[in-house]
């Protein structure tokens, strides 16, 4: 996975956190995105029940009258945390009903998996802890957890009738295109941010799910993972062409993890760059 190149989630303190969440509701001169206000947005730690058992996630609910799309967020490797949690808040800042889940709760809930990993001296012992949870998850699994998620939200009186969006980070980004292909039918955005394991030369390889879809696709690479795999990119855009399906792949001038504002490589700017580019694929997407 790609995340075995990066450092790890580093201390997210609350000066960092209020940062980023400054930069989230404008207050930064040049910051893209009007939400994300805390005050704005209701929080709540729900359970979906999976074929499988219940999976703990948090729910992001914009304040204010009428209903909004459904928007399902994969985090990477380290999943569900504060860092997740505050960029699934600011989404619904900007006027999206976000789900924030947790990838490995077949392992327990992820305030217990947190605190077990943290008690690992060493990186690579931290994302192995992780690896397992999801080197457990079969691509059958994966899709009856995005089914169960996408129905969550649709049940929700606070979501509209339009299309749902999914996007996922690092790992997140293969389970983003999974879910977009196990709900065709209501999955209309889909967006990876330095996802990694998007182009294989397996049968299930998530590429090949892009045809049999309905959604527009925007695909955020990074430039360390463009260098190790030139050709993915490629091979996306080709196929988007050859499906006639919306969508582009481009390397964007960071490296991997540069979304997630508690990652060693986190970029602002190039953040706000893929973020403005989120929200517009999500405006013309998710109707």
């Amino acid at each position: 996975m790609c995340d075995e190149r990066d450092d790890g989630p580093g201390a997210y303190t609350e000066q960092n956190r209020r940062g980023y969440l400054r930069i989230a509701s404008g207050g930064v001169a040049g910051a893209v995105g009007a939400g994300a206000a805390s005050a704005g947005v209701e929080e709540r730690a729900v359970k979906i029940t999976t074929p499988d058992g219940e999976a703990d996630a948090a729910l992001f609910v914009p304040k204010g009258a009428g209903a909004k799309p459904g928007v399902i967020y994969w985090p990477d490797i380290f999943g569900l945390r504060p860092a997740a949690k505050d960029m699934g808040r600011r989404l619904a800042g900007d006027g999206y009903v976000v789900l924030v889940v947790n990838p490995f709760y077949r392992g327990g809930e992820a305030e217990e998996l947190s605190a077990k990993a943290a008690g690992f001296e060493g990186f690579m012992q931290k994302v192995g802890f992780f690896r397992d949870f999801r080197m457990a998850m079969s691509g059958e699994a994966v899709a009856a957890d995005a089914k169960a998620y996408v129905d969550f939200l649709d049940a929700l009186p606070e979501t509209s009738d339009a299309k749902v969006g999914v996007q996922g980070y690092s790992m997140g980004g293969a389970l983003a295109f999974m879910t977009a292909g196990a709900a065709p039918d209501r999955v209309g955005g889909v967006a990876s941010f330095h996802g990694g394991g998007l182009t294989t030369d397996q049968p299930s390889s998530p590429h090949l799910i892009i045809g049999k879809t309905d959604a527009a696709y925007l695909v955020c690479v990074a430039k360390n993972d463009d260098e190790k795999e030139p050709q993915s990119k490629d091979i996306l855009n080709a196929t988007f062409e050859e499906t006639g399906k919306t969508g582009s792949a481009e390397v964007y001038a960071a490296d991997h993890g540069w979304c997630v504002p508690d990652m060693p490589a986190y970029d602002q700017a190039e953040a706000e760059r893929a973020w403005a580019n989120l929200l517009e694929t999500y405006k013309a997407a998710l109707v």
